[in-house]
């Protein structure tokens, strides 16, 4: 069986690849089949994550074995298949190539084609450039407070008086909602 993977980078609005790679190979040798197509190196920390439908990270499988010592199972990727954990079509994937800035591409399961073999994964289609594999902390920080910085005065004064919260503000609430219940004996 073959699995056929459609990566996207929200960095880069024009690229794409197109993975085929059996379902036996492991996550090791997807890793390497996508870091060949985006002509990035193979000495830095990556993590593929198994995501919901709202990407929300679920499984991670490893580069190198993390912690032993805990309940939830570790997953390697030289040791994990890829169908031990993949089973359907759209299932979603992250794969983070840059640790310090958790820049990752986002992968879908496009297609399970069965009574097909690939001795080896390869990059069936590949459109745009990727983008830079390790990002200066400084460079991404910098993208990151351009793109949503609004200040501190945003949502308007900074100072808060707790006096401007008084009862006489709540005309009509009644003076049970006002009081603070935690200001009695009942407690």
């Amino acid at each position: 069986m073959v699995y056929r993977f459609l990566i996207l980078s929200d960095e880069v609005d024009d690229f794409k690849r197109e993975i085929q790679i059996s379902s036996e190979a492991t996550f090791l040798e997807l890793q390497n089949v996508i870091l060949d197509s985006v002509h990035y190196t193979k000495d830095q920390m990556t993590s593929f994550f198994i995501c919901d439908d709202d990407w929300s990270k679920r499984t991670e499988i490893t580069l190198v074995e993390m912690d032993t010592s805990s309940d939830v199972d570790n997953y390697v990727m030289d040791s994990t298949r890829l169908n031990e954990l993949l089973f359907d079509e759209h299932q979603k994937l992250m794969f983070v190539f840059d640790y310090m800035t958790e820049r990752a591409f986002f992968m879908e399961l496009r297609e399970i084609i069965p009574n097909k073999d690939l001795e080896k994964g390869i990059c069936t289609k590949s459109k745009g450039e990727a983008p830079l594999q390790i990002m200066p902390l400084d460079t991404f920080e910098a993208q990151q407070n351009n793109s949503t910085d609004y200040g501190e005065d945003f949502y308007g004064d900074t100072e808060f008086d707790m006096d401007e919260l008084d009862k006489d503000g709540f005309e009509g609430l009644g003076d049970s909602m006002i009081d603070n219940p935690y200001d009695d004996n009942r407690y």
